[in-house]
């Protein structure tokens, strides 16, 4: 059978649904039930055409020769999502949605979002992917049968508060699709701030959308340039809507970002 603990009608988990949990006993019906749950989850909510899906994936998962895990593996290294949201996505938005479909999180800081740029960077697509779902995080909150899900509506074990205001920035209801392809986080998390919160579907305005109006000051140390062994404190003066491609050429210089300010 599929177990679907009772929603909690407060936060994300009020418009996300219940976990979808696959069980030895699973009938055919329930099986497609967790196969669409998977989709939904990893895919951002994107529509599957027939000729889309992953049937090898979908009855290796139905003869029980593969786990949810694995299934949710093969989604998110298939040609579908890499088309989605890696070859069309800026770095930072491709690992934001990354935690956001294989972890149901919001990264929780600058450091984080480095490590899985370097990362992929430096091992490739396939092992970006394995980090999430090879992780202790993912082990402990989903195991190897239930879907990811959003579970950072209440506080968290070992994350910090802040995630709780980032999911909202990430998450914007059951009807949303994940085709934005510029970075929802990168003020919050480069400046280690919070997200203004704006219910699921509100129709309010995030912070991210805010902070595209204004103008900011990034101080940045350790930069390399034409000559190797110069290091630097360099000023950048940038608006909120070019803060993702300014920071993506910074980190591929080394450069250390000391500070980010609003100037207006």
């Amino acid at each position: 059978m599929v177990s679907t603990a009772p929603a909690v009608k407060f936060g994300i988990e009020a418009f996300s649904g219940a976990p979808v949990e696959l069980w030895p006993a699973s009938g055919l019906e329930e099986l497609q039930v967790v196969i669409r749950a998977a989709y939904r989850q990893v895919l951002g909510n994107a529509y599957v055409m027939e000729s889309e899906r992953l049937t090898s994936a979908e009855s290796q998962l139905c003869d029980g020769s593969t786990s949810v895990r694995d299934f949710v593996r093969a989604i998110a290294k298939s040609e579908m999502y890499r088309a989605r949201f890696f070859e069309t996505a800026s770095p930072y938005r491709f690992v934001e949605l990354n935690f956001k479909h294989l972890l149901g999180r919001a990264p929780q800081d600058q450091a984080e979002i480095s490590e899985h740029v370097r990362r992929y960077n430096e091992h490739g697509y396939d092992a970006e992917i394995d980090s999430y779902l090879d992780s202790q995080e993912y082990q402990e909150n989903f195991g190897e049968n239930t879907v990811p899900f959003y579970r950072a509506a209440v506080s968290q074990v070992g994350q910090k508060q802040v995630g709780y205001n980032r999911i909202f920035a990430l998450f914007r209801g059951p009807a949303e699709t994940d085709t934005n392809k510029d970075s929802q986080l990168t003020y919050a998390v480069a400046t280690n701030s919070t997200n203004k919160i704006v219910p699921p579907m509100s129709g309010g305005r995030s912070g991210y959308a805010d902070a595209t109006e204004k103008m900011f000051k990034i101080v940045v140390q350790g930069a390399k340039y034409n000559q190797p062994r110069r290091r630097s404190t360099v000023e950048y003066i940038v608006p909120g809507n070019r803060m993702t491609p300014q920071i993506q050429r910074i980190n591929r210089t080394s450069g250390r970002i000391v500070s980010i300010t609003e100037i207006g």
